[in-house]
């Protein structure tokens, strides 16, 4: 998704004016607090309920945010083609100044990312165009904050989270579009792995309620951004959300919540090898 610090930054003012309204914390869930509850609830309660952060960036995700940055810009205004690379650059810059002071930075993949950056960019429109042909940029960094319902009332709950492009297509249909930098790109595992598609799912399922659409209108895809790749820099492809799957997604977002209201707390050994919290005296 787009700069978390600028996502954050608005979430916080929104939540800021309902609290102030109703003197009640809001208790909300994102589809990345979900992610990480799933793959290990021991990491989500160091992250969400006690407020420990060691990550703060690296790399790969200053070349995220800044070629995230760049596709908003462009999508918008598609005029600042010309400028793009400079674009990309100065925010690369400024995102890998803030991560430098907590991390070493590798020279070598800088300079390949600032090159890889510049490839990638002259794809970008020119994939949307051929996936969806004649289009309306509807929202850029959609802002979700919606009520999260059982079948017969609301919970207590908001799901919150930004879709990262909204466009509709000539027949009607609204197409919620998810951009992610990669390397080479995705396999099939990954393409249809259940819990990383449920991020669209549930936002699909969450735009429709919050503007009232039928969910049979709205087509949800991934794009990808490979640094890497010989060819198809850009890759958009579509993820089905069916009723099942759409019920599979929410059951699953409530189960995280029951059981993070309930405290339970396991950790997941399997998951250690690249969390930030192994070994640590957060975590042994």
């Amino acid at each position: 998704g787009f700069s978390q610090k600028r996502k954050k930054k608005k979430m916080s003012n929104q939540l800021k004016v309902l609290q102030d309204v109703g003197q009640t914390p809001i208790k909300k869930i994102s589809y990345s607090e979900m992610k990480m509850w799933t793959e290990c609830s021991h990491k989500h309660k160091l992250v969400y309920l006690d407020k420990i952060k060691k990550f703060q960036g690296n790399e790969y995700t200053a070349f995220g945010t800044a070629l995230h940055f760049v596709c908003e810009e462009l999508v918008v205004d598609n005029s600042k083609i010309e400028q793009a690379k400079l674009i990309f650059q100065k925010k690369f810059l400024e995102e890998l100044t803030e991560i430098s002071k907590t991390h070493q930075l590798n020279k070598k993949l800088v300079i390949d990312m600032r090159k890889q950056g510049d490839d990638i960019i002259q794809y970008i429109l020119p994939s949307l165009t051929s996936h969806f042909h004649q289009y309306q940029v509807i929202a850029v960094e959609e802002m979700l904050f919606e009520n999260i319902r059982t079948q017969d009332h609301d919970t207590d709950y908001k799901f919150k989270g930004f879709i990262d492009l909204v466009l509709k297509t000539e027949d009607g249909k609204y197409h919620i579009i998810d951009w992610k930098t990669c390397s080479w790109g995705w396999d099939m595992k990954k393409k249809t792995d259940k819990i990383i598609s449920y991020q669209l799912t549930l936002y699909k399922n969450f735009y429709a309620l919050k503007y009232n659409i039928d969910v049979n209108n709205i087509e949800t895809h991934f794009a990808l951004l490979k640094r890497t790749a010989k060819k198809d820099k850009a890759e958009i492809f579509r993820v089905s959300s069916g009723e099942r799957k759409t019920s599979n997604a929410l059951a699953h977002l409530k189960k995280a919540i029951h059981n993070i209201e309930a405290g339970n707390v396991i950790k997941n050994r399997t998951a250690c090898k690249y969390c930030e919290f192994y070994q640590t005296e957060n975590c042994r």
